[in-house]
C-alpha cells in the first residue's frame, strides 16, 4: 500500500508540472514509470476528439520500433475501431480486455514475437465529468491476472491524467482565446501586434508588408438581414481572406469588419502593391446570404515597414491611413500609405486631441470678413469667422478644424460658442454707433441646424443681446439642407418666424437644393467661391454665376458673391447683376476692433468704379 501512494503521489507531482508543451514528454515518462513499477509489458495513453468521433494517440511505452507511416494507431475511427479502441469512446470504469489477435488491429503493431500470445489490457477511461476523454491502458503480453492492487493503481492514475488533461485543455483554450477572435478563429490585435513585433525587431529580414482589409458593405447587411446574418458574412469572407492570404500568412481580425494581413515574406513596396491589388479582386464575390445576394468587395491599405527602423503601431497606424483613405475614394480599391498621408494623419489627431476642452473665450476668437455693396461702396454685412489658437500650430483658420469637430461630436459646442460670440460683439458696436441695418452673418453646421432645441437656442441668444429683428443671419451648406429636408423646412421656417434671416452658402457646388429651392424660406444665395476667383477669364464659371444670378432673381433671392479677388471679377458679377460682394479686394477678415471700425465708416473705396466705361454692357 505504502508503495501504491508513493508512485501515486510522484505521478501526481510530475502530472502538476506538464504544460501544454511538455504534456507528452512528461506523459512517456510516466508510462515509462507505471510499465516498470508495475511490471507490465506495454502501456498507452489516448485522448478522444469527440468532434471528429476518434481516438488519437498521444504516446506510448516502450515506442515502437518502426511504426508505419501513416501510422494506424495515430487516430482511430469509434466507428471502425477494434474492441481495443472502440472502448475509448464511451467507456466508464476500467474493463479489462482481451483482444482476439485475429481481429484486432492494435495486436497487429505489436512486436511479431508477441502476437500470438494471449494479452490482456487493462484499460481505464479518463473522465471529464459524464464525458470520456481519453484512456489509460497497460498491456500484459501474456495472459495473467491482474491484480486488484494494480488495477487500483491505473484507476487512480487514469484520474491523474484526466485532471491534468482538463487543466491542459482548459490553459490551451485559454490562450487561444488569448490569440484569436472568437467569432472568424483568427488571430486577434494582441497576436498580430506581437508577431508584426517580431518581424520588426532589427535582426529579421525585411521589408515588411502590412495589408489593412476592411469590409465596405458590413452595415447595411446588419440593418437590413440581422446582426446573426452580418456574423456569418464576417466568417465567410475570413475564411475566405485566409484562403487567398495563404497559408503561411498571418491573418488576423482587429475590430467588427477589419481585417490585417501579414505576408511571411519580405516584400518591397512595389511587390506590396502588387500582393494588395491581387487580393483586393480576389475577395471581390457574389455572396447568398439568407437567399439574398450580395456583392462582396472590400477596401485595402498597405504599408511597408522597415526591420529596426518601424515600430508595429507605427506601421499598424500607416496601414489604417491607407485604407481610409481608400474608403473615401468610393471604397473597393487598394491604397498605399504616403508621407503626405501621414503628415496629414497627424496634423489630424494633433487637432483633434488639442481641440478637446478647448471651446472657450480663451483659446478661440472670431475674425469678421465686410460684405459690400458693389455700386456704393457700403458695408452692409459681415461675416463671422472663427479662428483657433492652438497652443503649438499657431492660429488655425477653420478649415482645420471644423472637420474634426463635426467629427468627434464638438460641432454644437463650437457653433452655440460662435453664436453667442457673435451676436454680443455685433450688440456692443451697435450700441456703440455702428450703422443699425448692417447685418451679422453666422455659419450653422449641419450637426447645429439638425440638433434639437437649436430654435430655441438662436432665440434666446437674440433676446439676451437684444438684437433686432433681421439683423441676424445664418448660413447654412447646400449639404446641411437636403440632409433632412422636412426637418431642414421645419426649421427654417422656424427661425424665419424668428426674424432670422436665411442664407444658402457655397451654393452652386452641388446643385442638389434646387428641386426644393421654391419651397424653402431662404432669403440669399452665396455663390461658392470656385465660381467668382477666374471671373473675367473663365466662360465656364460666368456661364454658372450668370445662372445663379437668374435663378435668385426669379425667386426673388438677394445674391452674395464669395471670394472677390480681381477688378475684373468685380466688375462682372456688376455687369450680370450681381450687387454684392465679400473678398480680399475689399478686405480681408479683420478682429473685432479692426472689423468695428471698419464697419464705423460705413464705406469702403471702390477703384475699379472709375472706369465707368467697364460697366457698359
Amino acid at each position: 500500500m505504502a508503495n501504491r501512494l508513493a508512485l501515486v503521489t510522484s505521478i501526481a507531482t510530475q502530472l502538476m508540472a506538464a504544460t501544454p508543451s511538455t504534456t507528452v514528454a512528461v506523459s512517456e515518462q510516466v508510462l515509462k514509470t507505471l510499465v516498470d513499477q508495475l511490471g507490465v509489458d506495454a502501456a498507452f495513453l489516448r485522448r478522444n476528439d469527440h468532434e471528429i468521433r476518434a481516438s488519437k494517440l498521444v504516446t506510448e511505452w516502450p515506442p515502437r520500433a518502426d511504426p508505419p507511416d501513416p501510422d494506424p494507431l495515430a487516430v482511430v475511427s469509434f466507428t471502425t475501431a477494434d474492441p481495443v479502441f472502440a472502448a475509448c469512446a464511451h467507456l466508464k470504469k476500467l474493463s479489462v480486455i482481451q483482444p482476439d489477435p485475429e481481429l484486432s488491429g492494435y495486436v497487429r503493431q505489436i512486436p511479431a514475437n508477441h502476437r500470438n500470445e494471449s494479452l490482456s489490457i487493462a484499460a481505464a477511461p479518463l473522465l471529464s465529468g459524464t464525458v470520456t476523454t481519453g484512456m489509460l491502458a497497460l498491456v500484459k503480453y501474456r495472459r495473467a491476472k491482474w491484480r486488484s492492487e494494480e488495477l487500483n493503481t491505473i484507476e487512480a492514475i487514469a484520474s491523474l491524467f484526466a485532471q491534468a488533461q482538463a487543466r491542459i485543455v482548459a490553459e490551451d483554450r485559454l490562450r487561444y482565446l488569448a490569440d484569436h477572435d472568437d467569432l472568424t478563429g483568427l488571430h486577434n490585435r494582441r497576436a498580430l501586434v506581437e508577431y508584426l513585433s517580431e518581424r520588426l525587431a532589427p535582426e529579421m529580414l525585411g521589408p515588411v508588408g502590412i495589408f489593412y482589409i476592411d469590409l465596405d458593405r458590413l452595415k447595411p447587411i446588419n440593418d437590413l438581414l440581422g446582426h446573426t446574418a452580418g456574423d456569418w458574412f464576417i466568417q465567410d469572407f475570413g475564411r475566405r481572406l485566409r484562403a487567398q492570404a495563404g497559408t503561411r500568412s498571418m491573418v488576423g481580425r482587429i475590430g467588427g469588419d477589419e481585417f490585417v494581413v501579414i505576408p511571411d515574406r519580405p516584400m518591397s513596396p512595389a511587390d506590396a502593391e502588387k500582393f494588395a491589388d491581387r487580393l483586393q479582386r480576389s475577395l471581390r464575390e457574389r455572396v447568398d446570404i439568407h437567399g439574398h445576394t450580395v456583392t462582396s468587395t472590400a477596401s485595402v491599405g498597405v504599408a511597408v515597414g522597415i526591420p529596426g527602423h518601424d515600430s508595429a503601431a507605427e506601421l499598424l497606424h500607416r496601414a489604417d491611413e491607407a485604407v481610409l483613405a481608400a474608403k473615401r475614394g468610393g471604397g473597393n480599391q487598394a491604397v498605399s500609405s504616403t508621407e503626405d498621408m501621414s503628415m496629414k494623419s497627424l496634423f489630424r489627431k494633433d487637432i483633434e486631441l488639442h481641440l478637446q476642452g478647448e471651446i472657450d473665450d480663451e483659446s478661440l476668437l472670431l475674425y469678421y470678413q465686410p460684405e459690400v455693396d458693389l455700386w456704393s461702396g457700403a458695408i452692409v454685412a459681415v461675416e463671422a469667422l472663427v479662428r483657433w489658437r492652438h497652443p503649438t500650430q499657431g492660429l488655425l483658420l477653420p478649415g482645420s478644424f471644423i472637420g474634426i469637430a463635426e467629427s468627434t461630436n464638438l460641432a454644437g459646442d463650437l457653433g452655440r460658442w460662435v453664436l453667442r460670440t457673435a451676436c454680443a460683439e455685433f450688440s456692443r458696436w451697435q450700441a456703440e454707433g455702428v450703422r443699425p441695418n448692417t447685418t451679422m452673418r453666422v455659419n450653422v453646421s449641419p450637426i447645429q441646424l439638425a440638433s434639437r432645441g437649436f430654435v430655441q437656442h438662436v432665440v434666446e441668444t437674440i433676446d439676451e443681446f437684444g438684437l433686432p429683428p433681421g439683423a441676424l443671419c445664418l448660413e447654412i451648406t447646400e449639404r446641411a439642407v437636403v440632409r433632412n429636408i422636412e426637418n431642414t423646412r421645419r426649421t427654417l421656417a422656424e427661425l424665419r418666424e424668428a426674424g432670422v434671416q436665411i442664407a444658402i452658402d457655397d451654393f452652386g457646388t452641388g446643385y442638389a437644393v434646387l428641386s426644393h429651392l421654391k419651397d424653402l424660406p431662404v432669403d440669399t444665395l452665396k455663390i461658392d467661391t470656385v465660381f467668382v476667383r477666374e471671373l473675367g477669364s473663365n466662360a465656364g464659371d460666368l456661364a454658372i454665376v450668370r445662372a445663379i444670378i437668374a435663378l435668385a432673381d426669379a425667386f426673388g433671392l438677394q445674391v452674395v458673391a464669395e471670394g472677390v479677388e480681381t477688378s475684373a471679377a468685380a466688375l462682372t458679377l456688376m455687369r450680370h447683376g450681381c450687387h454684392r460682394a465679400q473678398g480680399y479686394l475689399f478686405s480681408r477678415p479683420l478682429p473685432s476692433t479692426g472689423a468695428q471700425a471698419l464697419l464705423a465708416s460705413r464705406w469702403m473705396p471702390m477703384p475699379f468704379l472709375a472706369d465707368s466705361q467697364a460697366l457698359v454692357i
